[in-house]
């Protein structure tokens, strides 16, 4: 379970504020790790003093959200309350944020770590990394927003290939697509990261909030509308049967990799 400073808040240069999941060892999306995360981004909204945010993890960035908590939500109507509505809320107030975000990927970012990182302005990934949205293969589908915000950044073809596939892409290939912004050396995605973020700092805090603003309102509305629309078809996929049996099959291969 992660510890209550999970995530962890720190200030490595002036104006920047770095957000580290700290969970180990995949940094999973917990229920607290969740509230951690909402809290401390409100922080940063109502702080003057912040420009910009570094969303990383600790070692790795994050395997989504955590599987061992699922058999007991699947309930009707379980899933919804205890975690997916508190994940959208989370999600969306990240993409919403009015300062500028930068994520640094190291390792991976599948399933909702993917869909955390992808509400960031800019998502840095180092060469080693592995990115996706395995959802697929326990019979549900990404339930934080995934396919709305891939589909923006890569388009219908290859926003259908990372959902229907559910297969890991390399950075490269994630930059090829333009799901990513740059690619790092291995292990050195959070300084580059931290370089955008020191460059982002440095403009109009009222020019960076405007120009969101413009990019936002090019696709007429947040991606959080669709996916809170999409929320009753997730439910759907996480009761049914191929969804009960998919969370039971992963949790009896104790894989590493959440979804």
């Amino acid at each position: 379970m992660p510890t209550a400073l999970s995530p962890v808040l720190t200030f490595p240069h002036d104006a920047v504020a770095q957000i580290t999941l700290s969970n180990p060892p995949v940094n999973a999306l917990t229920r607290p790790a969740t509230r951690r995360l909402r809290a401390v981004l409100l922080e940063l909204a109502d702080d003057a003093a912040v420009r910009a945010i570094v969303l990383t993890g600790d070692r790795v960035f994050s395997a989504g959200s955590d599987i061992s908590e699922m058999p007991e939500m699947q309930d009707v109507g379980d899933v919804l309350a205890r975690k997916s509505n508190l994940e959208n809320a989370t999600l969306e107030l990240l993409d919403d944020l009015p300062l500028p975000t930068v994520a640094a990927i190291d390792g991976f970012a599948l399933g909702g770590g993917l869909e955390l990182a992808l509400c960031c302005d800019l998502v840095v990934a180092d060469a080693g990394a592995r990115l996706g949205l395995p959802e697929i293969d326990l019979g549900v589908i990404p339930s934080s927003g995934g396919s709305m915000r891939a589909l923006r950044r890569v388009g219908q073809a290859r926003a259908a290939e990372l959902v229907l596939l559910g297969e890991h892409v390399s950075a490269e290939t994630a930059l090829e697509w333009g799901l990513i912004n740059r690619v790092a050396p291995r292990g050195q995605s959070l300084p580059v990261a931290l370089e955008l973020a020191q460059a982002l700092a440095r403009k109009s805090r009222s020019a960076v909030r405007a120009n969101k603003r413009a990019l936002a309102l090019t696709f007429g509305e947040s991606p959080g509308l669709p996916a809170r629309r999409a929320l009753p078809v997730f439910e759907e996929a996480f009761e049914s049967a191929d969804g009960k049996e998919g969370v039971r099959a992963f949790l009896a291969k104790e894989s590493p990799e959440f979804g």
